[in-house]
């Protein structure tokens, strides 16, 4: 029962759309309005099948499993690759936006971020962060926490937008390029249910 409600708080309540295909892809059988969708949650990406209705790249959509008013099903999960090359344009702005409207959750990560062993820490994965900019994040955590983005960046020298170094690992982990999960989850062999 448990392994269930915590896979349910994994699903994806609302995304940002990528993408729109009003008659689908070219090659399909059975032409239908497509949108391809980053969740906000897990960023997660995702396929859906459109009611017939207006909508916008870049739009924020519900998703979640009460009554939708843009989207009819979701069609499942998609790999970086499975994404139209509009989707891959509109990617980084989508995800600076997520993060950006949910920055106390991750200013959180670089107030919690521990180890992943005892050679590497989790702050290690973001691009551009090496042991001087680790030793200087956590020296500054440890007098303070951080509150908010700006806050990291007064803080901490020479640190690049950390909203920018979120991103960069997001779509490093969306494209497979990395071994650890930080910020997404991995795509999986099992179906997306919604």
């Amino acid at each position: 029962m448990q392994e269930r409600t915590q896979r349910r708080e994994e699903l994806e309540e609302y995304a940002i759309v990528l993408d729109y295909l009003p008659t689908g892809k070219s090659y399909s059988v059975k032409p239908e309005p497509l949108v391809q969708l980053i969740g906000e949650n897990k960023f997660t990406l995702l396929e859906a099948v459109a009611k017939d209705v207006e909508i916008k790249v870049g739009e924020r959509v519900y998703i979640g499993r009460e009554e939708r008013d843009k989207i009819l099903l979701i069609k499942g999960r998609l790999s970086y690759n499975d994404l139209t090359e509009g989707a891959k344009k509109e990617l980084q702005d989508a995800i600076y936006k997520i993060i950006k409207s949910n920055e106390k959750k991750f200013v959180e990560l670089f107030n919690n971020a521990s180890s992943l062993n005892i050679r590497m820490h989790s702050l290690e994965l973001l691009p551009g962060i090496g042991k001087r900019h680790l030793t200087a994040i956590l020296d500054a955590r440890e007098e303070k926490k951080f509150e908010s983005f700006e806050d990291i960046t007064n803080r901490v020298q020479l640190l690049q937008d950390p909203i920018k170094l979120l991103v960069d690992r997001v779509i490093m982990e969306l494209k497979g390029d990395s071994r650890f999960f930080m910020l997404t989850k991995p795509l999986s062999q099992q179906p997306y249910r919604q």
